[in-house]
């Protein structure tokens, strides 16, 4: 009899030993179904020696029960989930619950039953009927999904299959996907951008470890050099990772995959369907999926011949992952190429400052494409003083602004209005008693939302509808809202241009990749002349109509003392004045500023990224900040407040002293409670030599507290919430 230790996807029960009865080929690896008292359950066969477990002696040992149609987890890839778990201290069931995110995709499934409006009506509707009916439309999906869709319980769904409203669809499971012809469409590309894909391709060649930060400015065809090093791979007969950023994003980039490639890559990301997963999965285990684009999740995928990682817009703080596994995907498939042996590419118009300094340090590889592409040159930009220049009282666009806008409809261009904010604004409160609109589970404002009638919590996803009256005075009349989001920009924009069309880009408005296309096609069509937009807008896009950009409100990232707010703000305004004059019309960029003389506003007008690269390196230098010194924080939250108080007490108390580590905490969280759970926080400075994540892990295994407190470390965190 063979024992073999088995990783489940359960963080509490973590490794097992089982049997392996005779004749089942089971290696290190193997996915299985295993006995766990009446039920059954997913495990993966670990290495020997490599994970922990309470020791049971033989004759207690239950057989492995089955060994699922899929191939194993290749070595490197848990060494890779190892070294995840090991780093970000979470429990390795969790990140190899990442891997084996589609159930399906190894259960052996080769269909899967979904369903569509059929055309038919019930004889009897329902007022639910009839709501599921509407939102459905001509979604397809299981009867989970649909519901969801619908916003209305399984049962209701279920009778409207019974009822022939709902018509079954078999979906193969293993449908092939279309192969990717690295001759289809070569572009002409540039002497600039030639070099630079000759130094890709060459990596791909070599088929080393190699990190290779992609620096190129907004324009300038990055994504075009990176094409030709994707088809160097398929060449090879490797398979590679194209990971994006927001799913937004996806729909504009499979147009140009497929222009390139002439067919579409997988893709993996949050809006797809069950069956679309399953499917996906499949392929790429078994290395038939030949190039996939996805959402950071699209790492911890078991591919089965990976020989290239690209992280398109590779600074983006959305590949920080804030929940669960609080990995950062940047670093994550670093080590995948590391672990695996093959290059990864950053590319990035304004990388994230721990990139550069790899690169300045020799680690890293550096690419850069310093012009435009073609014809196409960088806009100008200038400052709006708001102190010179205000609105007019209730107005939230300057004279010179409004000016420009009406200066780029005359010329029948296209103009966007940037606020990193959604809702219509982010403060309701009374005027008569000055009662605020706090979400009941979180120490947030409620923002509201005009356009969708409601008050909503961006942190816990709480909505209401608008009152009436003040619930804490009941005066009538009384609510006024206070401050911009899009919403109230775009209806200025249309007061001052009634004859303009205007769209809201939030990811309110474009949550999926079909959305993201419907507003492509609009633009290209000309059917929109003024674009509101948040952070959605910055990246990705390419409008050669698009001429003028203004940054509504460029001092709202530097407010609240983030790390890195100086940073995320050159490099937001940087990405969306990217959005201006990418054709052959020239750009320009108006940004609204109280703080005209600001380091990172007059870097952003003068052009100069190196001196301002260079004062923020200087400053977390003797900061001992990232990527000089290391955080990590500890948050800990309960539904008593007491309880968390307590808890986050003695983990502070007991906290050791070391050289070149600092404790500070613990204190309330800045957003003290979040989803009903009061949080406390503890952050750790060190210096970047210390070992933080074993001082961390022997600090709080000498700790109790009671199950109902929840302790989370962030290591390298982004959100200091």
């Amino acid at each position: 009899m063979t024992r073999v230790r088995v990783l489940t996807l359960n963080a509490a029960l973590g490794p097992l030993d089982y049997s392996v009865p005779e004749g089942m080929p089971v290696v290190p690896g193997s996915i299985v179904r295993i006995p766990l008292g009446p039920r059954q359950i997913t495990g993966v066969v670990w290495d020997e020696g490599r994970l922990e477990a309470e020791t049971v002696e033989a004759k207690r040992l239950r057989p492995i029960i089955a060994l699922y149609d899929a191939p194993p987890l290749k070595p490197s890839m848990r060494r890779l989930m190892e070294w995840v778990a090991d780093y970000y201290l979470s429990p390795i069931s969790a990140v190899l619950r990442m891997a084996l995110s589609s159930t399906s995709g190894y259960s052996g499934e080769k269909t899967v039953t979904e369903y569509r409006a059929s055309g038919g009506m019930p004889e009897r509707m329902t007022p639910k009927r009839e709501q599921a009916l509407d939102l459905i439309g001509d979604e397809q999906g299981t009867i989970r999904e649909l519901s969801e869709i619908g916003e209305v319980s399984d049962a209701v769904v279920r009778g409207l299959v019974k009822a022939g409203a709902l018509e079954p669809v078999e979906v193969s499971l293993d449908a092939p996907f279309p192969d990717p012809d690295p001759g289809f469409a070569p572009p002409a590309l540039e002497a600039g951008q030639g070099a630079a894909a000759e130094r890709l391709v060459g990596a791909v060649k070599v088929q080393k470890f190699t990190p290779m930060l992609l620096d190129g400015v907004t324009g300038s065809g990055k994504t075009e050099v990176y094409f030709e090093a994707v088809a160097e791979a398929l060449r090879m007969g490797k398979q590679v990772l194209i990971m994006l950023p927001e799913i937004a994003l996806t729909e504009p980039f499979l147009n140009r995959f497929t222009a390139r490639f002439g067919c579409e890559p997988v893709t993996w990301h949050s809006g797809m369907r069950q069956s679309e997963r399953r499917r996906a999965w499949r392929a790429i285990a078994k290395g038939e999926a030949a190039v996939t684009v996805g959402a950071r999740s699209s790492l911890f995928l078991p591919y089965a011949r990976l020989g290239l990682i690209i992280v398109d817009e590779a600074h983006e703080n959305t590949y920080k992952q804030e929940e669960g596994v609080m990995y950062h995907a940047r670093d994550v498939a670093v080590m995948r190429g590391n672990f695996e042996n093959f290059p990864v590419v950053l590319a990035s118009a304004t990388p994230a400052l721990e990139t550069k300094q790899m690169v300045e340090i020799g680690r890293y590889d550096e690419v850069t494409l310093p012009a435009r592409y073609g014809a196409a040159e960088m806009p100008t930009l200038e400052t709006v003083d708001m102190l010179r220049d205000p609105p007019p009282r209730g107005h939230w666009l300057s004279p010179p602004l409004v000016q420009a806008i009406e200066e780029t409809l005359d010329r029948k261009e296209q103009a966007l209005l940037f606020l990193n904010r959604r809702g219509f604004a982010p403060l309701t409160l009374c005027r008569t008693c000055g009662h605020r609109f706090e979400c009941p589970n979180c120490t947030a404002w409620m923002v509201e939302h005009r356009l969708l009638h409601r008050l909503a919590c961006h942190h816990c996803g709480h909505v209401m509808p608008p009152p009436d009256h003040c619930p804490e005075c009941e005066a009538d009349d009384s609510l006024v809202a206070c401050g911009p989001g899009v919403e109230r920009i775009a209806d200025e924009a249309a007061s001052l241009f009634p004859e303009a069309k205007i769209a809201v880009v939030t990811s309110d408005t474009i949550w999926s990749p079909a959305k993201a296309g419907e507003f492509v096609a609009r633009m290209e069509a000309g059917d929109i002349d003024i674009v509101v937009g948040t952070q959605l807008v910055t990246k990705g896009y390419h409008f050669p109509n698009l001429t003028l950009v203004g940054v509504v409100d460029a001092d709202l990232g530097l407010k609240g003392g983030d790390l890195r707010a100086a940073e995320r703000t050159f490099q937001q305004i940087t990405q969306v004045s990217g959005r201006a004059g990418r054709g052959d019309k020239p750009g320009r960029v108006l940004i609204q500023t109280h703080q005209p003389s600001a380091p990172v506003i007059e870097a952003l007008v003068s052009g100069d990224a190196e001196s301002f690269y260079a004062a923020e390196t200087d400053a977390r230098r003797i900061a001992g900040a990232p990527p000089f010194g290391r955080y990590a924080g500890i948050v800990i939250s309960s539904e008593d407040e007491g309880q968390a108080i307590e808890a986050a007490r003695n983990i502070g108390t007991a906290a050791p002293e070391i050289d070149g580590m600092l404790v500070l905490g613990p204190a309330p969280a800045p957003l003290a409670m979040l989803r009903g759970r009061h949080r406390q926080r503890i952050l750790v400075h060190a210096r970047r030599a210390l070992d933080v994540q074993g001082v961390i892990r022997e600090w709080l295994e000498k700790i109790e507290w009671p199950r109902t407190v929840r302790v989370t470390v962030d290591i390298d965190p982004y959100s200091f919430l």
